[in-house]
């Protein structure tokens, strides 16, 4: 059996591990963990090609989870342990799980880096806007005014968008979807999965326990359509039950119009552009805040070189200059010193 035909006869049961899944009820890491599942697969990779890697939170217990290689590693760090095994084995389809206090806050140096070096990354944050591991503390993304169990008294923190901070960080392939919208959270992992690069993808999620119902007017089907918008490449911004509202730019300021009303037109909405170099409507639109609606869907989908291919470019540089080199010469080569 050849690696190819090996790769088409996966199924989704192929990366089922024999660990019990110990997530609390309802929580949505069951929907990622399903999803995920069943796009591997269809990747056309080895299983053995596969690599996950995650830090601390509930979603970092993601990698016991799936029959592939994986490691479950320390807070904040998943981003550089993922970089130097991407740059070790570039062959590998390297993802990272985390959450937004792992990511966000004390990895969140480690985060940054990963996006402005364009490592052949998949980076999903799992964003429940709460510390649910540690039982209910404020986030860097709770919102402004929050009554948590670190902040009794109200979040005086303003949060912390993860996409604006993806985007201002240079990253290629920058999404949000949500955790109850299955058709779209397994398209936008899709098109995650195939960018070259770092590809980021946030997914809104409920915390049953410690931040139930922060999510609901964007799943309610009764106020969803008019809190939240649906990014598609090249069309206008519209949103509301019946396509009836957008968002039209003027100078540097959104603002939501109502089509047929005061002359205003298809035409008067700023169109979507994810393959925008400068990406500025793009960062626009990861700062909407309410009245706006939230948008879901690909901000930014730009190709550049990956990391690992340019650091591959460079050690083959360095090969044809000075030879292959040895263990030996490394450890012995250059300045040394005895100390007595």
């Amino acid at each position: 059996m050849n690696e190819m035909s090996a790769c088409q006869e996966l199924t989704r049961k192929d990366f089922e591990s024999n660990q019990d899944v110990r997530w609390c009820p309802g929580c949505g890491d069951y929907a990622l963990l399903e999803q995920v599942k069943r796009l591997l697969p269809g990747l056309g990779i080895p299983r053995a090609n596969f690599a996950f890697i995650s830090g601390i939170g509930c979603s970092s217990r993601f990698p016991y989870y799936l029959e592939t290689y994986g490691l479950h590693g320390i807070h904040g760090r998943a981003p550089a342990i993922a970089s130097g095994l991407k740059l070790a084995r570039p062959e590998l389809s390297v993802w990272v799980v985390t959450g937004d206090g792992d990511s966000l806050a004390i990895g969140g140096n480690h985060f940054i880096h990963a996006m402005r070096r364009n490592i052949g990354l998949k980076i999903i944050l799992l964003n429940n806007r709460i510390y649910g591991l540690t039982k209910g503390q404020c986030s860097p993304t709770s919102e402004f005014g929050k009554s948590t169990k670190s902040t009794p008294m109200g979040n005086i923190d303003r949060p912390f968008s993860p996409v604006s901070v993806a985007l201002g960080a240079g990253a290629g392939f920058v999404a949000r979807t949500i955790d109850n919208d299955l058709q779209h959270l397994r398209q936008t992992l899709k098109r995650a999965a195939e960018h070259p690069g770092t590809a980021f993808v946030e997914v809104r999620q409920n915390c049953v326990v410690f931040n139930d119902g922060a999510n609901d007017p964007i799943n309610d089907k009764d106020t969803r359509n008019d809190v939240r918008m649906l990014l598609e490449h090249g069309k206008p911004l519209r949103f509301g039950v019946d396509g009836n509202r957008g968002v039209r730019i003027r100078g540097f300021e959104p603002e939501i119009v109502t089509l047929g009303e005061n002359g205003v037109t298809e035409a008067d909405l700023a169109v979507h552009d994810e393959t925008s170099a400068h990406g500025g409507l793009a960062f626009c639109l990861s700062q909407f805040a309410a009245p706006l609606p939230l948008p879901l869907g690909v901000f930014r989908a730009v190709e550049a070189m990956p990391y690992e291919t340019l650091n591959a470019g460079l050690a083959e540089e360095a090969r044809r200059k000075r030879g292959k080199g040895t263990l030996e010469q490394l450890l012995s080569g250059g300045h040394t010193w005895n100390v007595n």
